[in-house]
Order: C-alpha cells, then structure tokens, then sequence
C-alpha cells in the first residue's frame, strides 16, 4: 500500500489512520491471537470452577480425595491448556507484529527514496535513522500487545460477567459498576502519556542528530578548543532526554498504581459481601442462595474479570508510544513527493537519444523558477560538459536528470537503461571496506572485477601497497584516503555499474593536479566505452573531453557548442 499523500488528493495520513490500515494488513494472525486469548480465558474459568467445587467438596459434601481425582487431572489439563493458548497468542501477536513492523518500515524506506536526497536534504541523516530504528520499534507493543487486548478486554470480562450473574446476580451488578473506572483512567492518562511520548521521541531524533555532528566534526572542535563546552551540551541533551523519559515512566508507574488500587477495593467489596452472605448477617437480594461452592468461584474468578483491563491499562501505554512514534512517521509520510501546481511529465525517448528535455522548467517554494525553461538533447554515447557561474543551474539541471526532482512544467524524457550512475565532489563512502565500498555498486561483483576497476580508476599501486588488499577498512566518509583517492575509489563503482548515464557534479574540484588528471583519464575510458556523460564543471580539461559544452546562466541555457 502507498502512503496518501496531500499530492494523491488525500488530506493525508494522520497517526490512527496509519496504525489501522497496518493492522488492517495481518488481520488474520491479530484474530488469532485473540481467539487464542479467548481460549485461555475460557480455560480460566474452567479451572477456577474447578478448584471451587474441589474445596466445596472436600468440605462440604465430605468426598474423600480419591473421588476427585478426575477433577484434579481436568484442573491441571485446564491449566495445561491456558498456558498452552497464553503462549500461542504471545507468539502469534509478535509475530503479527514483525510482519506489520517490516511493511512500515518498507514503506518508510519507499518514500524516502521517493523524496529522493534534495527533498531531504532538510532533515538530519541521524533523525532519518532514529525514525527507521527506534519510532519503528516501538509500534511493536501496540500490535502485540496493545491491539489483541483491546478485544480481550471487551469479550472475556462479558463472558466472566454472565458466568457470575448465573451465580450471583447482585455482584454482577457490582462488578459492571466498577468495571468503567479503569477505562476512565486509561483514557485519563494515555492523553497525557502520548504527549509525553511524542516529546520524547522528537527529543531523541535531535539527541541523535546533534550528537552525530559532533561526532564528525571533532577535528575542528579540537582546533578551536572547543571539545569541553560540545560535551557539555551533548550532556545537557542527554540529561534533557532523561528527564522526559523518567516522567514517561513516571506516570506509567502512577497510573498503574491507581489502576491497581481500584482493582482490588472492588474485590475486597466483593470478598466482604460474600463472607457476610455466608455467614448470615447479609439478608439482601440473592445472598441466602450463596454456597460455598458459588462464593468461591465468584471470589476467585473476581481477579480475573479485572485482570483483562488491568493488562490492558498496562499496555495502554504501548498505544502512546506508538501514537507518539507514528506522529513523526505520519509526517515524512505525509511529505509529498512533488509541487501541487507540477505539470511537468516524463515520457519516452527515441532510440539515440539518453536524455530529451522540453520547455522543462524548476521551481522551488520561496524562490520561484529556479531552472528553465529550456530545451536540451544529449545523444547516447555523447559527453555534455554543463558550465556557468556558480548558481547558474548546472546542479539543478543534474538533480533533474537524476530524478531527484520533478519538473515543474514541460516535458522530459530519460533513458533508463540499466539506470545511471552519479559521482560529485564529495562521494558517499561507508564504514567499511574498500570491497564494501566498491559492491554499494555492484553487490554481486567478485574480487577480480573489482581489482579491474580500482586498476582502471588509477587505484591498482595503492591497493598492492595495503596489507589487506581489498579488506582494508575505511573510516566513515572515506578516513583512510586522501580527496584524490577518494574520488578515485567513487570512479571505480562508476566502472562496476552498469548504467549508460553517468551523472557527474564538479568530479574534480578540490583535487591536486596528479589526482585530478586520473580522474580526468577515467572519464575519457568512460566515454570511450559508450556511455553517456553529463558533466557539470568548471575545468577546462573536462570542458575538452566533451563532445558537447552547454552553458548556463541565471537557470537558462546561453549557448551550445559542439566540439
């Protein structure tokens, strides 16, 4: 399922609506679990009525324990069959709850790529993370816990309620005047304790973020002497995060607390009516009826009509943190994937033709037309160097091509042959080793092919001098290498992908003059193998590598030229 979005003429998700068509999708297993729940309740019952007639008869009918032997054995197969569908719903739920937790989280990970890296590039990679991780994570209580108990806490206490009105109809009558307290309560604090959730997860994602950018800018703290008062203020984050977490747990403590006290003063009622009743100072409604027999499965089965609720008021709490989590979640979601007033439109494009561009024009909220509108053709196999002063478009028309944004008006079309490929001034490289690096692009790719591209990217002399070879770990964003190598090790996954469009943003600016003409050299291979290049750059030497120069000014196109 798509998530609505404002674009879709929905007014969108709200956090409800998104947890319920979640369920909605393991509907199957969540009325299991129930069922199950409803089995071991029924289970319940049987064995307290059991126990009640075992006592009852033993004392009252004096029947020796060797006639009893069949009610002990049905007692401890009625035990052996609650426990039995107790842990059937806990495995059953959980594993409702992981299905319903991989879909959100595919969902999640679908619209990100939807947005693409300049739609969020206002939001922290950390926030991104905690939200995929941790506000994922805490859905998992409210489908496996929250959402079968809910049912539960409907059925079994009616079941138990006409169980004890056919014995007693008065403490029937008690126990459905207390039975709306502990709903009440609930309600009274699940508004304030998903409040607090949503606080506490919005203050995670910026611990999260904020710690993270210390984390990577530690050189320069250290250069400018700053290294104490940044600890001090991740402590302070932290201790603010504490703060919000121990109210949280607070007020599940105290509400629980309260829950319990209401539980057990409408038992201690019940307890003192039944034992007056059988003693004779009771002479109201139903009490001379009471027997031993019925008095105690009314006591013992009391329990385990507030036992529903009370499990319930304890994973009410589930419901606010995943209320909480899903506020955030709701909100990516909700973020639409292009301008209400697009109308723009990507089409096919001829044979000879990687990218056919008309009247295509950007825009951007707040700034207006950013790019176009223009006209531009780049024939498979070409190399197109896009130049012009800074701000002048070159960017935008890349992240156009890329599919990082939508065109506002005209008409674009885009060969997708094996997709593209993208390197820029700053390539992303990961924690881990240079394969894990090289395989981000081609993840099948044996150890030969990708010695051939390190080799073919000028890599082949660094590699031979690294003990480790292609297992030499990298530090995140590429610690170990130098700018030059870096790009480098970006233009071998160039090599090992295989798309025909190449996506280039400045490849070589801030490059010393023996780095920059490697890559300059891996380019031209590049070219020389057919694929289609689309350069954007200010370097006369890759301004000579193209086949075509397009310059740009203000977001339109000036001049072409073809070499």
């Amino acid at each position: 399922m798509s998530p609505s979005t404002p674009e879709s003429g929905d007014d969108g998700l709200t956090p409800r609506r998104w947890l319920a068509d979640l369920a909605a999708r393991e509907q199957r297993l969540l009325h299991l679990a129930i069922l199950a729940g409803l089995v071991a309740g029924g289970a319940t019952i049987v064995q307290m009525g059991l126990l009640a007639w075992i006592v009852s008869a033993l004392l009252v009918q004096n029947v020796s324990p060797g006639g009893l032997v069949w009610a002990f054995v049905a007692a401890m197969g009625a035990i052996g069959v609650r426990a039995l569908a107790q842990w059937g719903q806990e495995v059953v739920a959980q594993e409702a709850s992981l299905r319903i937790r991989r879909v959100a989280r595919h969902e999640l990970l679908e619209h990100l790529e939807a947005l693409g890296p300049v739609r969020l590039a206002g939001r922290h990679s950390a926030g991104l993370g905690g939200q995929l991780v941790e506000q994922i994570e805490a859905l998992d209580g409210y489908f496996a816990r929250f959402l079968p108990q809910l049912r539960l806490a409907v059925a079994l206490p009616l079941v138990i309620l006409a169980v004890v009105a056919w014995l007693d109809w008065l403490v029937a009558i008690l126990l459905l005047l207390s039975m709306p307290l502990i709903p009440l309560f609930m309600a009274l604090v699940g508004m304030g304790a998903e409040r607090l959730n949503q606080e506490q997860f919005a203050a995670v994602t910026r611990l999260a973020g904020h710690f993270l950018d210390r984390v990577r800018g530690i050189t320069t703290l250290q250069l400018f002497n700053c290294t104490t008062s940044a600890s001090e203020e991740v402590f302070a984050r932290a201790d603010d995060y504490r703060r919000r977490s121990m109210r949280t747990l607070r007020l599940a403590f105290l509400s629980s607390a309260v829950l319990e006290f209401f539980a057990s003063v409408a038992i201690a009622v019940l307890a003192v009516y039944i034992g007056f009743g059988l003693l004779g100072y009771i002479d109201f409604g139903p009490s001379s009826e009471l027997t031993l027999f019925s008095g105690l499965t009314i006591l013992l089965l009391a329990p385990e009509f507030f036992q529903p609720l009370r499990s319930l008021s304890q994973h009410y709490h589930d419901r606010a943190a995943a209320l909480g989590a899903a506020d955030g979640l709701v909100a990516l979601l909700n973020e639409p994937l292009s301008e209400d007033a697009s109308e723009g439109e990507r089409c096919g494009v001829a044979p000879a033709t990687a990218v056919d561009l008309r009247g295509v024009s950007i825009s951007h909220p707040g700034r207006g037309r950013v790019l176009g509108p223009i006209d531009l053709e780049v024939a498979a196999g070409s190399t197109v160097a896009l130049v012009g002063p800074s701000g002048a478009g070159k960017s935008s028309l890349l992240q156009l091509i890329a599919g990082f944004i939508d065109p506002h008006t005209g008409r674009m079309g885009i060969a997708h042959e094996n997709g593209f490929a993208w390197m820029d001034q700053r390539p992303l490289l990961i924690h881990g080793t240079i394969a894990d690096n090289l395989r981000l692009a081609a993840p099948h790719a044996n150890d030969a092919q990708l010695l051939a591209a390190l080799g073919r990217a000028g890599l082949g002399e660094l590699l031979a001098r690294l003990p480790e070879g292609l297992d030499t770990s990298l530090g995140e964003r590429g610690v170990g290498l130098s700018g030059g190598q870096a790009q480098r090790l970006a233009l071998a996954r160039v090599f090992l992908s295989p798309a025909r469009l190449v996506l280039l943003d400045e490849p070589t600016a801030s490059l010393d003059e023996i780095s920059e003409a490697l890559v300059i050299e891996g380019l031209r291979a590049l070219a020389e193998e057919g694929r289609t290049l689309v350069i954007a750059t200010h370097h006369p030497a890759l301004m000579t590598l193209a086949s075509q120069v397009v310059r740009l000014d203000q977001g339109r196109i000036v001049a072409e030229e073809s070499a």
